[in-house]
């Protein structure tokens, strides 16, 4: 079967495709991961067929951040939702029997699954079916974990967060249907996709009981490292040379002021008395002093279980990845679902409470990391979540739903 993955955004909304599909290539199907341009290299380097999707957003993260009104902000959305759209009528067009899509893009997937008549199965990093039990992510209010919300406002807020994001993309729907040929019609919603795979860990976020059927919680789909990589020799003496380094990283967040964040991690740094492991990201993030080490992308399951905690900026692909590594995190959000999963590690007991990003200082970073190594209940509970996530299968239930090469379930 050849199976088209439609995605979009940074790479913590690529890189766990590239490990499913990787495991329905091993089972047999041609997979296709369309995505953006930058993303080229880690795509086929994973062994997949890469399609190019328009759009820059990295460049959109800053815009975002530059943008002098709310009004600004959101033409700058609409103007990369219509790319979007040419992207996938362009990506469908090279042929699928199938196409696997996140909650993002899920409306234009639908859209092209309808004119071409190809069945649509939901892949989503993030919950996204509204409920009682907790306010999705990206829910106006604290972290969107609606604290006092109560059921019903837990469940008003997940609406909300549906319709606005069903708004986000119909203009570019409605781009998309003229495209196909396709008659007016009203946008299909993401929620109206069945079936849905949420491929994180059900130890993690439990599947609510209030949810639809033909809605699952599967387990993590893990990134696959690229064919033939190796740790840079820096690294690895790095490690060598003293006691487990704390990680710091903010991913795709805060593009252009790694300056800026250099000064305050190697300030935090001599404040907690560590060593640390610095990911350029996104913000070209730097290393200055003895202790800390500067690197570029390198795979997030062979470095994390190497260090003593992780400073992160809670996107869900990290925080899964320090999850299983069972080390305790330090979270620092800035956007979208990562405030979510901030307050997710903490609740779970993994991490001091949350420090937002805007709010970050070199005394409040250092202090949570000291924070965080000083108590042991969080290395214990990581490693307890580590042990039962080992023993989940993300992937089987998808590939159970799709069957052999054939389609045959």
């Amino acid at each position: 079967m050849r199976v088209l993955i439609v995605t979009a955004g940074s790479r913590g909304d690529v890189a766990p495709f590239t490990g499913l599909g990787r495991r329905l290539s091993d089972a047999g199907h041609q997979v296709a991961v369309a995505a953006h341009a930058s993303f080229a290299g880690l795509i086929g380097a994973c062994g997949l067929e890469f399609r190019p999707v328009p759009g820059d957003p990295q460049g959109l993260i800053r815009d975002w951040a530059r943008a002098g009104s709310r009004e600004e902000a959101r033409a700058l959305t609409r103007a990369y939702a219509e790319g979007l759209a040419d992207g996938v009528a362009q990506a469908v067009a090279g042929g699928a029997d199938l196409l696997l899509t996140p909650f993002g893009p899920a409306p234009l997937s639908r859209t092209a699954g309808e004119a071409y008549g190809i069945s649509v199965v939901g892949t989503y990093l993030v919950p996204a079916f509204a409920t009682g039990r907790f306010a999705l992510p990206h829910a106006n209010g604290a972290g969107g974990a609606g604290p006092g919300r109560g059921p019903e406002g837990n469940l008003a807020a997940g609406r909300d967060v549906l319709r606005r994001a069903d708004a986000a993309l119909a203009g570019a729907v409605t781009r998309l249907r003229a495209l196909l040929g396709l008659p007016d019609g009203t946008p299909s919603a993401p929620a109206d996709i069945r079936p849905v795979f949420h491929g994180y860990s059900p130890l993690v976020v439990p599947r609510p009981d209030d949810w639809p059927s033909g809605v699952d919680v599967t387990g993590y789909w893990w990134p696959a490292r690229p064919a033939g990589w190796q740790p840079p020799p820096e690294l690895v003496d790095f490690l060598q040379a003293g006691p487990p380094p704390v990680f710091v990283g903010f991913g795709s967040m805060a593009p252009g002021e790694g300056e800026r964040l250099g000064e305050l991690v190697a300030a935090a740094v001599r404040r907690a008395g560590v060593r640390v492991v610095v990911q350029a990201g996104w913000a070209g993030l730097s290393g200055q002093g003895d202790d800390v080490l500067a690197v570029g992308d390198v795979p997030h399951d062979w470095l994390f279980p190497r260090t003593a905690a992780v400073v992160h900026h809670a996107g869900a692909g990290t925080t899964g990845a320090g999850l299983r590594a069972g080390v305790p995190a330090v979270p620092v959000p800035v956007m979208a679902d990562q405030p979510f999963w901030a307050s997710r590690l903490h609740e779970l007991g993994v991490a001091p409470r949350p420090l937002p990003f805007q709010d970050l200082t070199a005394e409040n970073l250092g202090d949570a990391i000291t924070a965080c190594l000083s108590e042991p209940v969080h290395r214990r509970r990581a490693s307890e979540l580590a042990r039962g996530i080992a023993t989940e299968d993300g992937a089987a239930s998808l590939l159970a739903h799709i069957g052999g090469p054939d389609g045959a379930g």
